[in-house]
């Protein structure tokens, strides 16, 4: 599946000349999605056809030191600025705001620093605070993107994920590149954590997704959450770390059931 092959307005499907794309109908609920370290906004290939066909606005974004933006530093605050201004320009303003991993963090930030253009705020597999042994963790995993050879975790992610996804979904979520070394930066910098912080200062809905085999975010979910409020908790079953690509359909359902919750 590809976003070209859905039937929409040619100006509601345009390309990411600035480092995002846009599909669905112009008036439709925003959503916007941020991916996880090392991809690009085709991560989320199978939600964005679903949902756009849907009625949906489906704002995908690049990250920096990812995709379009390959070339930018990735900072959370130069993250954070551009998914702020993708909401201006994209959304009026407002938005349900879908994260996976790094793009959770992402989601996160953006939240706790400007909640009224968080509609509702979806993060899955990244409910683990870096702090001790975890902290370390996250800096060596970057560590170790950062200096492997791109073009053979290239290589061997794409095999990876042509056998458990499928020629089609694989060559989607590739189309654009694979960024080890913006991701390796982008890891190390998520070990400094404060992300609880982030989502107190949000105070609006959450909804929590993790696939039941993505044990480090599963088992660090309870604590992760503990003394938040507005927050609904969904597990997907048979779906690890990359829960939208494992079990797409259940993925999107869970956002589509959270946003039928949500004030207007």
């Amino acid at each position: 599946m590809t976003m070209a092959a859905l039937p929409l307005p040619q100006d509601d499907l345009r390309p990411a000349t600035e480092g995002w794309e846009v599909a669905g109908p112009a008036d439709g609920p925003s959503i916007v999605f941020l991916h996880g370290a090392v991809m690009t906004r085709r991560q989320w290939c199978l939600q964005v056809d679903r949902l756009a066909a849907a009625g949906y606005r489906c704002i995908s974004v690049d990250l920096p030191g990812h995709g379009a933006l390959a070339a930018n530093p990735f900072t959370l605050e130069a993250a954070a600025e551009h998914v702020i201004d993708v909401i201006d320009r994209e959304a009026g303003g407002r938005a349900v705001l879908v994260g996976l991993s790094l793009g959770g963090y992402v989601a996160m930030t953006v939240a706790g620093h400007s909640p009224k253009r968080v509609r509702g705020l979806v993060v899955a597999g990244s409910t683990h605070e870096p702090g001790g042994a975890t902290r370390a963790a996250f800096w060596f995993v970057g560590t170790g993107l950062g200096v492997a050879p791109e073009p053979v975790l290239r290589a061997l992610m794409g095999w990876l994920w042509r056998r458990r996804y499928g020629r089609e979904v694989a060559k989607s979520i590739m189309a654009k590149g694979y960024f080890a070394r913006g991701g390796g930066t982008a890891i190390r910098i998520l070990s400094a954590g404060g992300f609880r912080d982030r989502l107190r200062a949000y105070g609006g809905p959450i909804l929590v997704i993790n696939g039941n085999l993505d044990l480090v975010f599963r088992l660090g979910e309870r604590r992760f959450l503990e003394g938040l409020t507005g927050v609904t908790r969904q597990r997907i079953r048979r779906a690890a770390h990359l829960s939208n690509l494992d079990r797409p359909d259940d993925f999107s359902n869970a956002i589509e059931g959270f946003i039928e919750t949500l004030a207007p």
